[in-house]
């Protein structure tokens, strides 16, 4: 990198060394997995970026549900509007994110989402630092089909660093949903 200041050039270095390589995931070759209303893309998971994110990609159905409350001792939550609407709850604000908002959801806040009343959302996610979100997503999908039991969600809260909390406020916004 190349700076000037006050007519003098300087020129740092800098470098970086990481424990993975690259990580491109092709949109044809990408895992999917789904539940009647949304369907999550499977970008990179912390396997393949040495544990320092995870990312996916969701789109909701108009009215879909997208998770109750719950927080996450370790990790922080990004959320990225690509299209639609997001309803989401952040400690016990509910607010909506619109095409191209962005959302960090820190540690020990608890947060809900769905798509916004009557509108869709397409949706990235990224946890940093990373867990093994794929499994969890894929132990969802099949609970959602009836395949697995959902109590095995609640027991593999630790191992996922998901845990569900409640929220009045939650539970209010998604009764008065039209």
């Amino acid at each position: 990198m190349t700076t000037k200041t006050n007519e003098t050039t300087q020129t740092t270095q800098i470098t970086q060394t990481a424990d993975f390589g690259p990580v491109l995931t092709r949109a044809a070759d990408a895992e999917t997995t789904q539940d009647p209303s949304s369907v999550m893309t499977l970008l990179a998971d912390s396997g393949h970026t040495g544990g320092r994110l995870t990312s996916y990609r969701s789109t909701f159905a108009e009215g879909a549900v997208g998770a109750p409350a719950h927080l996450h001792t370790k990790a922080s939550e990004m959320f990225f509007v690509i299209d639609g609407a997001l309803q989401v709850l952040v400690g016990e604000e509910i607010t909506v994110l619109e095409a191209g908002d962005f959302l960090v959801v820190p540690p020990h806040t608890p947060h809900a989402f769905a798509a916004a009343p009557g509108r869709t959302a397409d949706v990235l996610f990224v946890f940093t630092p990373g867990a093994d979100r794929f499994d969890y997503l894929r132990l969802l999908g099949r609970v959602v089909r009836g395949e697995a039991d959902p109590q095995e969600i609640k027991d593999s809260s630790e191992r996922f660093d998901n845990h569900y909390v409640d929220s009045p406020a939650w539970r209010e916004a998604l009764a008065t949903r039209s």
